[in-house]
């Protein structure tokens, strides 16, 4: 479904007046807790609600595990294992630039998805979503491959190694861009993971990864944006996305 939102900048400030409402019902507005875009950006977090935002695969169910402090979307990581405390946009997009700011908490374990498949036959966002993957390369307590850190296209292509990530604690800026197929992820100004899906080299990729075991992985060309709660705490601000 696309989205629009009618932004105009004045001097120093940003006045949105138009409020969308989601299929679901729920009101999205803009506040001017938000970074200035042009007409063709949308702003998916206002900086001071949950509006536009849902429980993955549960539209209608309270969301708990997530909350806004400091003008930061935070992912309060107390869920447990067995729970699914993904966070979904309540709009489906296509090709986009998708860019955001994020930290994390030391050993956290996070990451953000698109083209996600919300159907009661899916248990997770990613046995349809890639995901670009979000960790802490350094404290994570368990032993982690190249596929696993941070900037990953997660289970499929490793991050270069011009990757520059700040420490645990400190503000990264990411970025996902998807044009007809072909991705790019970046990292605080670099890129760092590019690639073309459905080629010869991406489906032997899939069939040795785990996603051979989940045959929807990477087919629906549009779909939600997912933020990944995966135990741990995360945050995330300016989360802002174009329609290509």
């Amino acid at each position: 479904m696309k989205n629009f939102w009618l932004i105009v900048s004045i001097p120093l400030a940003i006045s949105c007046s138009d409020n969308k409402t989601a299929p679901d019902g729920q009101v999205v507005s803009d506040t001017s807790n938000v970074i200035p875009l042009d007409e063709a950006e949308i702003n998916l977090f206002d900086g001071a609600t949950l509006n536009g935002w849902h429980s993955y695969n549960h539209p209608n169910q309270e969301i708990k595990n997530w909350v806004v402090l400091d003008s930061a979307l935070v992912c309060l990581g107390n869920t447990k294992p067995t729970d699914n405390g993904d966070l979904a946009s309540n709009f489906e997009y296509a090709n986009f630039d998708l860019s955001w700011d994020w930290k994390i908490d030391p050993g956290a374990n996070s990451g953000v998805l698109y083209h996600v498949t919300e159907a009661p036959n899916y248990k997770s966002a990613t046995e349809t979503g890639p995901e670009y993957q979000l960790i802490d390369d350094i404290g994570f307590p368990e032993r982690l491959e190249e596929w696993q850190k941070t900037g990953a296209d997660y289970a499929m292509h490793i991050a270069s190694a011009i990757k520059k990530v700040k420490g645990v604690g400190e503000w990264n800026s990411s970025r996902i861009i998807y044009n007809n197929g072909h991705v790019e992820h970046w990292l605080n100004g670099n890129k760092i993971v590019s690639f073309d899906t459905g080629t010869a080299d991406w489906e032997k990729r899939k069939m040795d990864s785990k996603w051979k075991d989940y045959p929807d992985y990477g087919k629906p060309k549009t779909g939600k944006i997912v933020l990944q709660d995966h135990g741990k705490k995360v945050y995330f601000k300016n989360i802002v996305i174009k329609e290509l």
